[in-house]
């Protein structure tokens, strides 16, 4: 038996309130998860983990361990963006110096490494799968330790990041289509599970999914996706095809009928590459990401096999296009050329582009499938930075969006929180919006600050850029640079579906006199905040001793602009102690340049004790909202 390395001092922990060590957690299966946030392996795994977690809730302690493979990944900020977008819940320690890779011979992502309830190493593995692997190794564990009477069944104290944080409006947005002859806006609101449309302007005028997860057809309030990504329109824009990338498949929403159905993906991940000319709806797909329609051909960045696909939209069947299933960046005929997790794909009529966020390039390859796969910016699996200039000299990080507008190549540099273009003819490479940090700033385009930008689409001399860690959606003058952020509007048409997490408060105790009559809410914005009259912010309260606090009415609701509401409500009370709770969703907004809508899921809890000779004669509610830009 091998004693597992105890973690280190001096590493950022997430999801718990104080570092985990591995010799309090005796009497506890313990996997470790080395993973880095890019890296599509990893995200595939994360659904065995949640498996894993909910059989073995009780026994099993999973702790990520995140060494990331690039020089953003490895910030504090970026590893927390990553726990709350992949929704993780268990604890993950930052390991950005690689500390706790070394010391257990860690050389892939991902890695798991199993540790019995005695402290020892019993196995690991890389790689995908492992819930058939680990799964019996686990229950083995458990059975042998817990006839010892060795199995410490004792809660672990979890503290999720996500339990403190506004939700935006929108949810890690991941891709815009701009339709600009039909004067239409659609998001992939992923972390939400769904697709907003709206106006150009950004009215909005309807949803496409019930924000549940799931991948099932229907309605548009009925149908159910999974962190969708790529968009694109049909040629006479009546049906949207959306990469619904974590169910592994296609899906088409008619936007006449406002049916949602599946066109291709089974929901399981592929394991196997198709045959040409398969079953769409039959064959299992990978993560499918970005999306391109042209002459009847279904473009796919298949980013969990490393290629590109295509459907056949009239005979509904698929093949690959491009690459060979290896992860890399070699050049050459279509299907020997390696690529490297395709992400965004575009097109000047004749030749397809893409970019390779884990080779931190830009690669392109004739739309007709002849020539040879090339590369216009990117080096190797490794190279990466933030660098401007021509070809190989150029350096990129991790991008992932990339759209073709007046000769011009726009490209998400994603990790570097930049918008760069690239020349196809000279292959240099320019930076035009974004500053030397992650932020949220409007302005002219290097003065300007992003937030992870990654999908991209134009209409009318805008580009719409889906700033993902901002929850927002900017747009960039083609003619100037300037960068401004696109106010939302006509929300109560998308409020459905957007619960969120739930922001749980609790205030100071009040007593009061037995002859209170009244109970005051006072709900204020932060600074430079406004609550919004657009959506439809209402409060359920409720007692629980109705003897000694009863209720006026149950229900609050208010539409209004000001920065703060103040609301009356009648109440009756008599001597001794009760909780009062109002639990609710309010909106609001901040107002200017950089503005965003926020949905904040409040529940909180006023302890209350009536008792005679108290001075207070009247209930008051008081809560300011929290401002997200403190944590940005």
């Amino acid at each position: 038996m091998i004693p597992a390395p105890e973690f280190p001092g001096g590493h950022t922990w997430f999801n718990v309130s104080e570092p985990l060590s591995l010799s309090d957690l005796r009497g506890k299966v313990v996997l470790l998860d080395f993973w880095t946030s890019g890296c599509i392996n990893c995200q595939h795994i994360i659904p065995d983990l949640m498996r894993l977690e909910e059989e073995f809730a009780d026994e099993l302690v999973i702790i990520g361990v995140h060494s990331g493979k690039y020089d953003r990944e490895q910030e504090d900020a970026s590893v927390r963006q990553s726990i709350l977008r992949f929704g993780l819940r268990h604890a993950v320690v930052n390991d950005p110096d690689f500390v706790i890779w070394s010391t257990y011979g860690v050389n892939a992502w991902p890695t798991l490494v199993l540790i019995d309830p005695a402290g020892n190493v019993v196995g690991g593995r890389s790689g995908e799968g492992i819930y058939p692997v680990f799964q019996p190794a686990v229950a083995a564990l458990v059975e042998e330790f817990d006839a010892r009477g060795e199995i410490d069944r004792s809660p672990i104290a979890i503290d999720l990041e996500a339990a403190a944080v506004t939700s935006a409006f929108l949810s890690y947005p991941a891709a815009v289509l701009a339709d600009e002859a039909g004067d239409r806006l659609f998001i992939a609101d992923s972390g939400h599970n769904r697709v907003l449309i709206a106006g150009l302007n950004g009215e909005l005028r309807g949803v496409i999914g019930s924000g549940q997860e799931g991948l099932d057809d229907g309605t548009f309030e009925e149908a159910t996706l999974l962190q969708p990504q790529g968009l694109v329109l049909s040629a006479d824009g009546d049906t949207l095809y959306i990469a619904d990338t974590r169910n592994h498949a296609i899906r088409a929403a008619d936007l006449r009928t406002g049916l949602v159905t599946t066109i291709a993906g089974t929901g399981l991940r592929a394991l196997t590459l198709p045959q040409d000319g398969a079953p769409a709806v039959e064959t299992d797909l990978a993560s499918p990401w970005g999306l391109l329609l042209h002459d009847g051909t279904l473009y796919i960045a298949m980013a969990g096999t490393h290629q590109i696909w295509t459907i056949d939209t009239e005979a509904n069947t698929v093949s690959v296009f491009a690459g060979s299933g290896g992860e890399g960046i070699e050049d050459g005929p279509r299907y020997q050329a390696t690529l490297a997790q395709p992400s965004g794909l575009t097109t000047d009529g004749s030749t397809l582009y893409w970019v390779d966020p884990e080779s931190s390039s830009v690669r392109r390859l004739s739309i007709d499938g002849e020539g040879d796969v090339e590369t216009l910016v990117g080096t190797g699996l490794f190279d990466f930075g933030d660098a401007d200039g021509a070809g190989a000299a150029a350096r990129l990080e991790h991008p992932q969006g990339i759209v073709y507008a007046n000769g011009t190549l726009y490209v998400a540099d994603t990790y570097n929180h930049k918008l760069r273009t690239v020349d196809p003819a000279s292959r240099e490479v320019v930076v035009v919006a974004g500053g030397t940090r992650a932020g949220f700033d409007d302005g002219p385009g290097v003065e300007s600050l992003l937030s992870e930008p990654s999908g991209l689409s134009v209409a009318n001399g805008i580009l719409y850029i889906a700033d993902r860690n901002n929850q927002v959606i900017r747009l960039m003058n083609l003619r100037t640079n300037a960068v401004s952020t696109l106010e939302l509007s006509n929300l109560a048409v998308a409020s459905r579906g957007v619960e969120g997490k739930t922001l749980k408060v609790s205030l100071p105790g009040q007593t009061v006199s037995p002859d209170t009559s009244t109970l005051r809410i006072r709900l204020a914005a932060p600074e430079h905040f406004y609550l919004n009259s657009l959506a439809p912010s209402e409060l359920k309260l409720t007692s629980s001793n109705a003897p000694v606090l009863e209720l006026g009415k149950d229900t609050i609701g208010w539409a209004t602009d000001d920065p703060f509401v103040e609301l009356l409500v009648s109440v009756s009370v008599n001597d001794g102690d009760a909780i009062l709770t109002a639990r609710g969703q309010v909106y609001y907004c901040r107002k200017g340049e950089e503005a965003i809508c926020l949905i904040e899921n409040v529940d909180i809890a006023l302890p209350l004790t009536v008792k005679p000779g108290a001075a207070s004669g009247q209930v008051v509610l008081d809560y300011a909202l929290p401002d997200p830009t403190i944590n940005n």
